[in-house]
């Protein structure tokens, strides 16, 4: 593992911060994660911290997290992602580059890309020698997927599975497993996808409850779910 484990400091956030992220019971509590398998998925329902989490894990390990201009916005959380500066990491050995991805922003990059290719083609090398923008949305991410994770680093993905049919999102877990089984990889996403969740040897940690625990992925409600809809009859 390139990332041993993570804490949250509870005792050091800001004076009367009573909104998100710091009212989420799961955060109000000191709480050490070890990471001990080279594939660690968070699951939850939306507004749970899973992605939250996920992004102050990627800005503490020095990580840009592209977003597109600012906006302004009514009731402005100031503290909303600055989560990182209450958490530490501990590397085995020295830190290592590493990305984010987020599906929502993933078009911004595209088109970025594209502005970059057109004063220097060989950008698109790679990316697989094709525009990002020339190709459907998920094989464009399966492109930037596979040449951006060859390499060594941490990677963290945000909802992967936004554009990409079951049979790309089994492509992309066959592209995780193979990724992080030559060490050179960790990975850290959080999901909805029984397909993702379904990677072998990946460590599950559900935000559903009070605490952040680890899961079994047949344990899941994910799984459950599936199971019950893929077994009942058709009317």
């Amino acid at each position: 593992m390139h990332l041993n484990s993570m804490a949250i400091h509870p005792d050091k956030y800001p004076p009367g911060a009573a909104s998100y992220p710091f009212n989420l019971a799961i955060f109000r509590r000191p709480v050490t994660i070890s990471f001990e398998t080279p594939i660690t998925i968070f699951i939850g329902e939306n507004g749970s911290g899973k992605s939250t989490l996920l992004e102050a894990l990627a800005r503490k390990c020095g990580i840009h997290i592209w977003q597109e201009t600012e906006r302004r916005r009514f009731g402005n959380n100031p503290y909303e992602d600055k989560f990182d500066q209450y958490i530490s990491i501990a590397w085995n050995g020295d830190p290592v580059q590493g990305s984010f991805f987020g599906s929502s922003i993933f078009l911004d990059f595209a088109r970025f890309l594209d502005e970059w290719a057109a004063a220097s083609p060989a950008i698109l090398d790679y990316f697989g020698g094709q525009s990002l923008l020339t190709q459907s949305h998920g094989q464009s991410m399966m492109s930037f997927f596979r040449s951006r994770y060859s390499r060594k680093g941490v990677y963290f993905l945000d909802e992967p599975e936004t554009a990409l049919s079951p049979k790309t999102q089994l492509d992309m877990l066959s592209l995780l497993e193979t990724m992080a089984s030559d060490g050179h990889a960790q990975f850290f996403l959080a999901t909805h996808s029984p397909i993702l969740l379904a990677c072998r040897d990946a460590t599950i940690y559900s935000f559903d409850g009070s605490r952040i625990e680890p899961i079994r992925y047949e344990n899941t409600e994910h799984y459950r779910i599936f199971r019950e809809f893929m077994n009942r009859p058709k009317a």
